[in-house]
Order: structure tokens, then C-alpha cells, then sequence
């Protein structure tokens, strides 16, 4: 059998996740977390699938050089080392490949020069998934890796929706269009949506919610993106966990004119202090419903910002759309929060959107429809698997097959 293990990279500046999975059955092998990289308070979290056994190494691990070494130390006491002949390549998630990079791209020198010349609109990710990218073809130089691509989806949008009404000029010059983020997990939710209802990707328009601490809405219209709420940062769209989302981008002027706040404060304070947590403390959903359960005003009126802006875009994409065959929940919140499933669609039934209450409120592990038999539009919850679509995209392009159905 030739090889058909991926190992898939998640770098961020001070973590690397990692999963590997042998495509041959599509099973995960191992998984795991390397964390607080740089500090005295480092931690190796790995399990090995097969029977869940799980191990953890805590103390400092210096660099993701060190983290990478000690990934391989334990994937190796496990039997699947990364110098293993079954590897067949290593899958890196990439957040910004602008619009050059449009579909999962074997890694070399040029490659890496383009993600580098990206980092000014993806200053946060960038950076990280590079250091990830060549501590790994260091460790493994003679290995296919592939870079894999959060805005890759989204280089569908035609350019009526990519573009924002500005001087093109000077958009084309600072790279200012609509890029849109999670595009992995967009990808296979919609796929996986159109398989639940047994027909083919090119069939099926469907509006993807991906509702987690950061969110996003996506339209896909027979397996392409057509449009998608995050811009060209993660900052535009859907009220998320702790960023803002929409807002007038004069309240940033009048913020420093007016606030005498700087560039960084009012970053910090679109970013990491507001949203749900900006509007009533809290970024957890589960919180947040407890709370409102208690009688509280201050999360109530939250989670009805959340719920009125999710309505927004459903609403907005189905128009973009036309005809829309299935609505479809993932993500952490949108997968477990059966109360935002239902406040979503609830008043949409015009639109054909329903959900029954009993299948709302069931928990379960795979893609399920909670709409009823007669509802005009599926709606579906469908877990994503974004390491799984990395594993996919990266296995078909090793192989040259391109089969992603």
C-alpha cells in the first residue's frame, strides 16, 4: 500500500495543533496540543486515538522547533513516526492566502515569499503559520507539504461582492477587498450538507453559519462561494465571541477624534473587547443562556444583537442566493446551542425556514436535520471538520486526483 498518512499543522504564535489521519479509511490516528510555546509553562497534550490513551509533558519548550521534536518523540511511541514511509505529506492551515493562492498549493521558497508578502493584511496568523511551515520542512525536507488556505474558498466571489466601493487604485494598492475567513470548515459543511440530502455538491445552494467564538456566514451556490460576511479581516460580519463584527467605520474616527483613543486601543477594543463579551462580559454561550434563564437584561439584550444579525445575513444571502435548498449550524456554538439554532430561523418560516423543537433539542454526534419533513429549506446541523478537509485537500493534491467529493 503506498502512503496515505497526513500530519495536519495548525501553527499559531505560541501553539501547534496537530492531528494525523490515515486517508486510506479517513481515521484519525493521533491528535494533540502544544501550548504556552516560549514559556517556562509549556504543554504537550497528545492522545492516541485507537484506545484514548492520552499524555501530557509539561515545562519549557522553547521554540516550535523544540515543539515540532517533541510532537515527533511522541507520535513515535506510538508507532507512527514522521519518519515513518506511510507519511505521505504535511498539510499546513494558512489563513491568508490573498487571492493569488486559490486552492491547496505544494510548499516551496516562492510560496513561502507570497504567504511572507501577506503578513501586513494577516498580522496575526501569518507570521505563525510560516514559522510552522519551515520548522516542518526543516524536520522533513524531503516530504510534500502543502499549504492550505483559509480565504482559498472564498476566490470564488465574484467581484461585485469582493470588491468594497472605494477608490480601486488605492484598494488594489493596499491589497482592500473581501477575502473571508474559515473557508475550510465552509467548504466541508457544504459538502457535507449536500450529501445529507443525497445529491451532489454542484445541486445544492446552501447558507453556511459558522457560529463559534469567531463567526462567519458563507453562500454557496452548487459547491462555489458567492459571498461571505468576514472581509478582509476576520473583523467584518456576524457579532462573534469578543470582535464586533459590522459597524460604521466612522465610529472608529469619532473614537479618536472625539475618545482620544489610539490605532491600538480602538484594535484592541473592536477585536478582543467587544461583541458578546463587550456587550454583557461573557463570550461563552452556555453562560450567557444561563443567565438569560436567571432573568438577566444585560445578556438578554446581547444574545439579541447576536440573533438579530444572524437573521441579516440569513436573510441577505438567501437573496444573494436566489434558491436556497438548506441552512446549515457548525462550529461550537452553532453545533451545541440549540436555543440560537431556534431564535435564527424562528419568524423565517415565509422564507421556508423551520426547526422541530423535539429535533432542535436532541443531541448527536453526526450531520442531522432538525428542520421538519414538510420545510421548504433543510436545516441541518453539521459538524465541521476542518483538519479533516486540510488531510483531504492535502492528500488529493499529493496524489493528483483533485477528487474532493
Amino acid at each position: 500500500m503506498s502512503a496515505t498518512r497526513v500530519l495536519v499543522l495548525n501553527s499559531g504564535s505560541s501553539s501547534v495543533k496537530y492531528q494525523l489521519l490515515d486517508m486510506h479509511d479517513g481515521s484519525r490516528l493521533a491528535v494533540g496540543l502544544v501550548e504556552r510555546i516560549g514559556e517556562r509553562t509549556s504543554r504537550l497534550k497528545h492522545t492516541r486515538v485507537a484506545d484514548g490513551d492520552t499524555r501530557e509533558q509539561n515545562g519549557p519548550i522553547a521554540d516550535h522547533e523544540a515543539a515540532l521534536k517533541a510532537v515527533a518523540g511522541e507520535l513515535a511511541r506510538d508507532g507512527l513516526g514522521l519518519d515513518s514511509p506511510e507519511l505521505a505529506a504535511i498539510g499546513h492551515r494558512v489563513v491568508h492566502g490573498g487571492v493569488f493562492f486559490t486552492e491547496p498549493t505544494l510548499i516551496d521558497d516562492s510560496v513561502l515569499t507570497e504567504i511572507e508578502r501577506l503578513v501586513p493584511v494577516a498580522p496575526l496568523h501569518n507570521p505563525a503559520n510560516l514559522t510552522g511551515i519551515r520548522t516542518a520542512r526543516a524536520f522533513r525536507p524531503d516530504l510534500p507539504q502543502v499549504a492550505v488556505f483559509d480565504t482559498a474558498f472564498h476566490t470564488t466571489i465574484p467581484e461585485s461582492a469582493a470588491r468594497y466601493a472605494i477608490d480601486p487604485k488605492i484598494a488594489d494598492r493596499h491589497r482592500i477587498r473581501r477575502y473571508g475567513f474559515h473557508g475550510t470548515s465552509h467548504a466541508y459543511v457544504s459538502r457535507e450538507t449536500a450529501r445529507l440530502l443525497g445529491r451532489a455538491p454542484s445541486e445544492v445552494n446552501v447558507i453556511v453559519l459558522h457560529l463559534g467564538n469567531g463567526a462567519s456566514v458563507s453562500a454557496v451556490e452548487g459547491g462555489r462561494c458567492v459571498d461571505t460576511s468576514m472581509g478582509m479581516t476576520p473583523l467584518e460580519g456576524l457579532v462573534m465571541g469578543t470582535r464586533s463584527g459590522d459597524l460604521d467605520p466612522a465610529v472608529i474616527f469619532h473614537l479618536e477624534r472625539v475618545g482620544g483613543m489610539s490605532t491600538d486601543e480602538i484594535d484592541t477594543l473592536l477585536n478582543k473587547r467587544s461583541g458578546l463579551f463587550g456587550l454583557c462580559g461573557d463570550n461563552d454561550m452556555r453562560e450567557i443562556r444561563r443567565r438569560i434563564d436567571a432573568g438577566d437584561e444585560e445578556a438578554r439584550l446581547a444574545f439579541d444583537i447576536y440573533i438579530h444579525r444572524l437573521k441579516k445575513y440569513i436573510g441577505a444571502y438567501y437573496a444573494v442566493l436566489g434558491r436556497v435548498d438548506a441552512v446549515a449550524f457548525t462550529a461550537g456554538v452553532g453545533e451545541n446551542a440549540a436555543p440560537v439554532r431556534e431564535a435564527a430561523v424562528a419568524g423565517l418560516e415565509g422564507l421556508g425556514l423551520v426547526v422541530d423543537a423535539d429535533l432542535n433539542a436532541a443531541r448527536g454526534d453526526g450531520a442531522r436535520l432538525i428542520s421538519p419533513a414538510y420545510a421548504r429549506v433543510a436545516v441541518a446541523v453539521v459538524p465541521t471538520d476542518e483538519e479533516m478537509e486540510i488531510a483531504t485537500q492535502t492528500y488529493a493534491l499529493v496524489n493528483g486526483s483533485g477528487n474532493l467529493t
